[in-house]
């Protein structure tokens, strides 16, 4: 034999089976898209984020007296739709990974030979199936709250519920995979909280000081809210998307900077 002749050149192929290789690229996708769905929709607390928290915020500011707006459910129901994106983005993911991280599941799973674009690409997909439920559940409600939405704003909708998701995973992303599991708890459920206050209170306080309101407009939480509520009634806000653009790249970019599975000490 030819010194440069490879060892699996002595036999024909198909003469040993079966013959492992890596499955193909877009049946990985979906299988660990299929596990970070099952495993995110399994997450008691998670839900209670994403899910039991917007619902009970569209129902009772939407019924009862609570706000001065006329019709206060075409003002609601778009801010508790960015309320949900931001759990399922932000919280839901930065807690998962960050106990990944502690756990060792995620050192585990690279090591199994799934590769970490497969791996990235599953909790991405995870979060679209989460906010199409967010989005199915939240609609049918306010429909039967009264809501009418506009068709024209329909692709301005669509086109903030995909930039706020993507935003909102990548900044959950680089706090889930920079810190330990602890403070990530604690961290996370804090600014959660503090970004859905500045979302609400821009959404029922319409008499707040200008000045006041154009600093909240610069978190993501109100620029996604603006951008929903104006899309709401038909119309576009570019400085609201343009906002959740660089929050989005600057989070992806730290993450790609500064993510890390593993976690040495927690």
């Amino acid at each position: 034999m030819s010194p440069t002749r490879h060892a699996t050149d002595r036999f024909t192929p198909g003469t040993f089976a079966p013959r492992p290789a890596p499955a193909p690229a877009g049946k990985l996708l979906r299988s660990q898209a299929k596990i970070e769905t099952l495993l995110f929709l399994r997450h008691g607390e998670q839900q209670l984020v994403s899910l039991v928290i917007p619902v009970g915020m569209l129902i009772v500011f939407s019924l009862l007296p609570v706000t001065d707006l006329d019709n206060p459910v075409d003002e609601i129901f778009p801010m508790t739709l960015g309320v949900a994106l931001m759990s399922a983005g932000f919280t839901g993911q930065s807690i998962a990974v960050a106990f990944d991280r502690r756990y060792g599941a995620l050192k585990r799973i690279g090591a199994s030979g799934i590769p970490t674009w497969a791996l990235i690409g599953g909790k991405v997909a995870a979060v679209l199936a989460a906010v199409v439920m967010q989005l199915v559940l939240l609609t049918a409600i306010a429909l039967l709250l009264g809501w009418r939405p506009d068709s024209a704003g329909i692709l301005p909708a669509a086109v903030f519920i995909l930039v706020g998701a993507a935003t909102f995973t990548a900044l959950g992303l680089l706090l889930g995979g920079t810190l330990s599991s602890d403070l990530v708890l604690a961290l996370g459920n804090t600014i959660w909280f503090l970004l859905m206050g500045a979302a609400v209170v821009t959404v029922l306080d319409p008499d707040m000081p200008r000045i006041a309101e154009d600093a909240l407009g610069l978190l993501p939480s109100v620029a996604l809210t603006h951008g929903l509520v104006d899309a709401s009634n038909g119309s576009f806000t570019p400085v609201s998307l343009l906002i959740l653009l660089v929050w989005g790249v600057a989070g992806t970019l730290a993450a790609l900077r500064w993510f890390s599975f593993t976690m040495d000490r927690d």
